[in-house]
């Protein structure tokens, strides 16, 4: 539940956008992406953090147990790690379907390269 809406389509988002998001500090960000392992930055070659839609929906659920809910750091680790069978289902499902995707990318690539030869 961001405080702002995301784009889901876009491939990644620098860590000022994911603050405003949220509206918390880069700290809060770089905080939970360190202490938490379902928050997965890629890191560009100066070592910017980049994050993906599936870091933000899981900044989301973080948000939610830290700021909504109450939940002390201690708190959130102990959930995350009695849901941890729940949200690699979660991220399996996201992969699948990903994959299934990039079958249909291909297909469509492969398509479209044969018209480009016919022309």
């Amino acid at each position: 539940m961001p405080l702002k809406p995301f784009n889901p389509q876009k491939l990644y988002y620098k860590i000022s956008e994911v603050a405003e998001m949220f509206d918390v500090n880069q700290s809060h960000i770089r905080l939970w992406s360190n202490q938490f392992d379902i928050i997965k930055p890629k890191l560009t070659k100066k070592g910017n953090r980049m994050f993906t839609p599936t870091d933000i929906e899981n900044f989301k659920l973080l948000f939610n147990l830290v700021k909504v809910q109450g939940l002390t750091m201690a708190g959130v680790k102990k959930y995350l790690e009695e849901h941890k069978k729940e949200i690699k289902v979660d991220m399996k499902t996201e992969i699948n379907q990903l994959t299934e995707v990039k079958k249909k990318l291909g297909g469509i690539k492969k398509k479209l390269i044969v018209l480009r030869d016919k022309l």
